[in-house]
């Protein structure tokens, strides 16, 4: 029954790679919708897009792209060059959030480590707090597994790491 879920929970998620925004070229592989907690440091962490309130919502980290903005369980974060600064919404919607979940806060005022860019808050319609760096929305990408992974980099010429000051890593 488990291996019938997988398989299915695998399948699910390719159908949603193949369909959503900016997942283009690049997305070839698959893997299982969970990874036990054994895997990485990171998967004792809450596994959702919410933050822990004794935690930072972001931080730094180091990457083979130079220091990059990471969320609070090290996994990297990204803009989506769709996005408007200061707009105050985001522009990734529907088939667009399940590969690019937003990074979501628990307050208005996230907290920050080694982060020098302006951190702020956005509502999304679901009435979270999706967090902003310089003004723009920042979202995860599922097809990072752990902490360090940065296969999001330049997804569909759209979708692009966070520096720590806040720009975009091209």
């Amino acid at each position: 029954m488990k291996k019938q879920l997988s398989v299915g929970l695998a399948v699910m998620a390719l159908a949603a790679s193949l369909t959503a925004c900016g997942g283009g070229s690049g997305t070839t592989t698959t893997t299982s919708a969970a990874a036990p907690a054994t895997e990485s440091p990171a998967a004792t962490a809450s596994t959702s897009a919410t933050s822990d309130s004794a935690t930072v919502d972001l931080k730094t980290a180091s990457s083979s792209k130079g220091d990059i903005v990471v969320d609070s369980k090290g996994m990297s974060v990204y803009y989506f060059t769709k996005d408007v600064k200061d707009s105050g919404k985001s522009n990734c919607t529907g088939d667009c959030l399940v590969k690019w979940p937003p990074v979501i806060a628990a307050t208005d005022t996230p907290k920050v480590e080694g982060v020098t860019g302006t951190v702020g808050t956005i509502d999304t319609p679901d009435g979270k707090k999706q967090v902003t760096v310089n003004g723009m929305p920042v979202y995860l990408w599922e097809k990072d597994k752990a902490p360090g992974d940065i296969t999001g980099q330049g997804v569909g010429n759209v979708w692009y790491l966070v520096a720590p000051d806040g720009t975009m890593m091209k």
